[in-house]
């Protein structure tokens, strides 16, 4: 992977220097006497350095001592570090240990040799070639991309076999294995020493100066006592109500909110980084064991809506422009109904102060979403300065992060655009007016969001959007963001090209989420919305078969599932021989096709997990059943097998087998539960629950239990078991009243045997016909 990489000019054509570093008020750059020197020179000052340049042989040390630097820095040159760099090496280990140093190219060799590792030829020989670098994401590259490329002039290298105990590879370029190739970067485990061994100020470089202000604001001779003294600074700056450049607006306003938010927000960032298992290193160790949930890609689910312009909902308990006003409510549940009302987004306020709202406010929000058909994007809506707030929103289950374009210089804006699309989320990024805007694109944005609320007065203009939608792409979607309460005002957005809006506290302060959602959207209340449709078939399942012929006998009176006891030692256990003959008899049946029904997902808008249940417990056209395993308590491989050896199109677990096996077993899962059992409403595993008196006990269900688990949660669907027979089973059915609409199914055994045991296909016949009537 060490081919170059194609040619781009990241030089700063038009450079806007930093304000200058206070901690970098007297640096100096030791020159190797190579042209590259200027280069870094220019780059120091520009991110704010004052620096002054010695020739590596017209300083003695005792002279460099005197000048009491706070930075050292070492510059490439030719040749090698022991016979080439001068008074380098004896300054790296002079001043070690008591200021920050880097070394770049020959610089970054002296610190190789300083420890006692072994400076030679690198297999290669590159003169201005570019390869992209993997690294660490610390130190000088905190903050970067991975595989940026880095410009190379070099034939030697430190080896890894020789690497000192002190030193650590912090950078390098990938063979074609993925393995670690040549050094390209070591750090002092101990001492602020860190070196690269490519040009970070070649003009082929990408995000040179970052890692030029990255080490400028390096304090102290250590790693700790950098740390120290950057959390000092930090909680100085705080205490004067400062915020660098970078997080703040230019010329803000006196006690501008937003100062105070942002200077709250990285207050309070800057502790949670130090609490064990939400340091950086922690959430980058579970990003990479893949603990993030699964993302929809933002762009794709903001253009399907059920609505003209597509909606995003958002979860916020008050504002710093009207205060607390929705304190109550918990935010999975408001998403839950904002995603069945039509939302294509769910915007979740995270910042605690003044929207009252946390990280685990998105978590819980991810959590209830899961396994949801066509489940909104969700992203995360808060102040966001740096990349360690947007690797937490990925763990916690965004889909997308806001970048407020006001609040982030281009630089600081690039670069946190950039490392939420390597997490694979497509940004929002917000604007306020024309220069904004042309900075978003510029920046490339495939989703704006234009802000009609100030953020600086809270003043409401609600034509702004409408102004600034002819400066974007037409292929970028637009969102009208604040200020939005009426559908008069959705159809204004509408007309003017917007794509999206996003509404909050007016769905927060609504007392009926869902008919609030409607009412803006279509402009229609919910007595003036279309019927629902008429409900699925009642579905039947004969449980308990044991012959061919009453398998057939099932089929024929119109049951859509037919099962077989898998489970060893009961008396309605089928042997392997008669198993597959059943499993013949099903998989060779045919039958005409019902008239088809309404559509169970609705388009464009999410649906309840359990709503898609009756597609996956029916064949294609309903031509015949689908044949269910019974089994209890059994090894998941002995379950695994046996479905694959009867074809079975169902597995129905009625023991204690953990949830999570639905996920492992390649068929849709039934699984038992009685009243009170927790798990029935675990959305994304079973496709159905199957509601029992108890295993195989042929006691009914109390009405009372029934009602309450479907009371409890309005959008669960069950399959009725136990107790059942054709005399009892339109009653039971009937006697869930309007909930019983979500009886997906009943299920029959000993209801539809005779006197001797046996299964009675007079009987069998009588209960579909019976349950088939109901609906």
């Amino acid at each position: 992977m060490a081919s170059s990489l194609d040619i781009i000019d990241h030089s700063p054509h038009h450079p806007d220097p930093s304000p200058p570093v206070s901690t970098a008020s007297n640096l100096i750059l030791i020159d190797n006497y190579d042209s590259f020197t200027w280069n870094v020179y220019q780059y120091l000052v520009l991110e704010g350095a004052t620096v002054t340049v010695y020739r590596n042989d017209q300083i003695s040390l005792e002279q460099l001592i005197t000048k009491n630097p706070t930075q050292l820095v070492v510059s490439p040159g030719p040749g090698h570090p022991i016979s080439d760099s001068g008074i380098s090496r004896d300054a790296i280990r002079h001043f070690a240990g008591k200021i920050p140093i880097f070394g770049v190219c020959m610089g970054q060799q002296c610190i190789f040799d300083v420890y006692g590792g072994d400076v030679k030829f690198a297999g290669e020989i590159l003169h201005g070639k570019t390869s992209p670098l993997a690294h660490d994401s610390k130190g000088v590259y905190a903050g970067m991309a991975q595989g940026l490329p880095v410009t190379r002039y070099h034939s030697l290298a430190g080896t890894h076999v020789t690497l000192p105990e002190c030193l650590e590879v912090t950078s390098w370029i990938p063979k074609d294995d993925g393995s670690k190739g040549v050094i390209m970067g070591v750090r002092h485990k101990e001492y602020t020493v860190e070196g690269v061994q490519f040009h970070p100020e070649s003009i082929l470089s990408a995000d040179g100066r970052v890692m030029i202000k990255n080490f400028l604001h390096m304090q102290g001779g250590t790693w700790a006592e950098s740390e120290r003294l950057h959390k000092k600074a930090q909680a100085d700056s705080i205490a004067k109500s400062t915020v660098d450049k970078a997080s703040l607006p230019s010329n803000p306003k006196k006690n501008n909110i937003l100062q105070k938010i942002y200077a709250r927000r990285r207050e309070a960032v800057a502790a949670q980084k130090e609490i064990p298992s939400l340091r950086p290193r922690d959430l980058e160790a579970a990003y990479e064991l893949n603990t993030a949930p699964p993302q929809i890609p933002f762009v794709d689910r903001i253009r399907q809506s059920p609505f003209d312009v597509s909606l995003m909902a958002e979860i916020k308990r008050g504002s710093p422009s009207k205060g607390i006003f929705a304190l109550d409510i918990d935010a999975p549940s408001q998403a839950k109904k904002y995603a069945l009302a039509g939302a294509s987004v769910i915007s979740v306020l995270t910042e605690p102060d003044w929207f009252k709202g946390s990280i685990e406010d998105l978590r819980a929000v991810r959590q209830v979403l899961g396994g949801m058909p066509n489940r909104p994007a969700i992203l995360r809506k808060e102040f966001i300065f740096e990349e360690y707030q947007i690797l937490e929103a990925r763990l916690a289950g965004a889909d997308t992060v806001l970048l407020i374009v006001k609040m982030l210089d281009v630089g600081l804006l690039t670069r946190l655009y950039k490392y939420s699309l390597s997490l694979g989320m497509e940004p929002l990024v917000e604007v306020q007016n024309a220069e904004e805007m042309a900075t978003a694109v510029q920046l490339g944005s495939k989703v704006i969001g234009v802000n009609n609320r100030n953020l600086e007065s809270f003043e409401v203009d609600l034509s702004t959007t409408s102004r600034l939608r002819s400066l974007v792409p037409k292929e970028t979607i637009i969102c009208a963001l604040s200020g939005i309460n009426t559908h008069e005002d959705v159809l204004a957005n509408h007309k003017d090209g917007v794509n999206a809006i996003l509404v909050g506290e007016a769905i927060m302060r609504a007392p009926d989420a869902s008919q609030f959602i409607q009412q803006l959207c279509t402009g229609q209340t919910s007595a003036q919305q279309k019927p629902q449709p008429v409900p699925e078939p009642l579905l039947v399942k004969i449980c308990g078969t044991r012959s061919p012929e009453a398998a057939v006998a099932a089929a024929e009176a119109g049951a859509d599932l037919i099962g077989m006891i898998l489970v060893p030692g009961r008396k309605r256990t089928v042997s392997d021989d008669v198993a597959k003959a059943i499993s013949k008899a099903i998989h060779t049946f045919s039958r005409p096709a019902p008239a088809p029904t309404a559509t169970i997902v609705s388009k464009g808008a999410a649906s309840d997990f359990f709503a898609s249940a009756p597609l996956k417990l029916t064949s294609y056209n309903r031509g015949r059943p689908l044949l269910v395993g019974v089994f209890q308590n059994q090894p998941l491989d002995e379950i695994i097998e046996m479905q694959k050896r009867y074809g079975l199109d169902i597995v129905q677990l009625h023991g204690r087998e953990p949830i999570e096996w639905a996920h492992a077993i390649p068929v849709p899962i039934l699984r038992c539960f009685a009243p009170g059992d927790p798990g029935i409403g675990v959305r994304g595993y079973h496709a159905v629950p199957l509601f029992d008196s108890g295993s195989g006990s042929g006691q009914l269900l109390d009405a009372v239990d029934v009602k309450a688990t479907l009371e409890k949660d309005k959008e669960l669907r069950i399959i009725l078991a136990g107790g059942l027979a054709p005399e009892n089973v339109a009653s039971v059915v009937k006697a869930a009243g309007e909930d019983g609409a979500r009886i997906l199914g009943v299920d029959v055994s000993s209801g539809v045997e005779g006197t001797d045991g046996e299964q009675s296909l007079g009987r069998i016949r009588e209960f579909v016909k019976t349950a088939k009537a109901i609906r």
